[in-house]
């Protein structure tokens, strides 16, 4: 049985892979009381990768946020969100920080 949708039972969001060189976006809309991994799915099944990209993350593990807000994988999307899947640093930005600044000062 499928479910049909009418324009108000549909929220648009955003999903965002960004990689070092090269940003995934995938503009769904999604029904209302969408989760924030589901989000992620059906992000991944809409083509949020191109054939063959092969991230160096899992995107259905890893962390989620919303406009640079963590959020947990249960969160209930909201009309205009943009999801973004993390990824691990590769440096602690307080000692990337502090390194700048004792080169600026060498």
């Amino acid at each position: 049985m499928s479910m049909t949708h009418t324009p108000g039972d549909l929220l648009r969001i955003e999903v965002i892979l960004a990689m070092p060189l090269v940003q995934y976006r995938q503009v769904l809309d999604v029904p209302r009381g969408t989760r924030a991994r589901e989000a992620v799915r059906l992000a991944l099944e809409a083509g949020l990768l191109p054939p063959g990209a092969e991230p160096d993350i899992s995107p259905m593990h890893a962390p989620l946020g919303v406009f640079a807000e963590k959020v947990d994988d249960d969160y209930c999307c909201q009309q205009g969100d943009r999801i973004e899947i993390y990824r691990p640093l590769l440096q602690d930005p307080k000692e990337l920080r502090r390194q700048r600044a004792r080169q600026s000062i060498s």
